[in-house]
């Protein structure tokens, strides 16, 4: 066993995984899992750069989990950075201040490569899953990027697209910097031109109607799971490895779309950080639903973090 420490550090949020890993037997038994929302990617869509506070957040969360990462003595650390990082004009403050925090650089990946990542961690465990179709479709729907992975015990594809929860509500649902609630008909639309758009060019890639199981992973998969299971508060357990119909992803896209704020915040699942982004969320996973004929999404809470683990333990990846 080696421990190691992931961070996925993303447009919306922060997460960090520390693990015992065996790649000889495929064990990763988790010792701290653990997610900070601090909208990284705050208005980078319009500006380019990441916002000064919107960088404290950030940092703020790296020492947090420099402390858990000390505590725990793990022996290695892999600090991998997407979508609003990649972007941004100011990325080298970013670095500055991560590796000042944590004393290793963050990899600006490539969303090939955050897709790779993405599809080892969430389906290392479901190829002993013999009930299960393949090939995988995996989905990871981030804040300001999709990936689109399809693959059996490998990755045959992937691809990267510029559609997440927050970068379509900042684009589309935002009026004079206020979250309109409830969108628009014409808001609305304007997601889903975007999100089909993006569709057409994932599968320029990605065979997308070659997938016989569609694995769903992040915030907006996990929460929309949550509320299907109408779960009293959000329990990881019960979300991982659920299945949820078509139908059940429709009904609650469209009660998303349609709540107040105030209603979305007292659903027990709901982060107080994805409240104003799970309607553009949810609507992402139901035209991917609706584009691969998929009957049902497969659950993940075992996802990129995991194969940033597996990466640093020295697993094939």
């Amino acid at each position: 066993m080696t421990r190691v420490a992931g961070i996925d550090c993303g447009t919306n949020s922060i997460r960090l995984l520390v693990a015992d890993c065996d790649p000889a037997t495929g064990e990763l038994v988790e010792l701290d899992r653990r997610m900070t929302i601090v909208r990284l990617g705050q208005g980078v869509d319009k500006t380019g750069r990441l916002a000064p506070e919107a960088l404290e957040r950030t940092f703020a969360a790296c020492r947090e989990y420099a402390a858990v990462i000390e505590e725990l003595g793990a022996q290695r650390v892999r600090f991998v950075a997407t979508s609003a990082s990649r972007d941004a004009e100011n990325r080298d403050d970013f670095v500055r201040g991560v590796v000042e925090i944590l004393g290793v650089e963050p990899e600006v990946i490539s969303g090939d490569q955050e897709a790779e990542f993405s599809f080892t961690g969430a389906t290392r465990e479901l190829t002993a899953h013999e009930h299960l179709q393949r090939p995988f479709l995996v989905v990871d729907i981030g804040g300001g990027s999709t990936e689109f992975v399809v693959g059996d015990d490998h990755v045959r594809a992937a691809r990267s697209v510029d559609v997440g929860c927050v970068r379509m509500t900042e684009r589309h649902l935002v009026v004079d910097g206020v979250v309109t609630d409830p969108p628009s008909e014409k808001q609305i639309a304007a997601v889903r031109a975007d999100i089909e758009a993006a569709l057409d060019l994932a599968s320029e890639t990605v065979p997308l109607a070659e997938a016989r199981t569609l694995v769903g992973l992040a915030g907006s998969v996990t929460t929309i799971a949550g509320i299907a299971l109408g779960l009293p508060e959000y329990r990881s357990a019960d979300i991982h490895h659920s299945r949820i119909s078509y139908g059940q992803v429709r009904e609650i896209t469209e009660r998303m779309l349609t709540a107040t704020h105030d209603e979305r915040a007292a659903i027990p699942v709901m982060h107080p950080g994805r409240v104003d982004v799970i309607g553009a969320g949810a609507l992402v996973l139901l035209a991917i639903m609706e584009r691969t004929g998929a009957s049902e999404v497969v659950v993940s809470e075992h996802d990129i973090l995991d194969g940033i683990a597996w990466s640093v333990a020295g697993a094939t990846v």
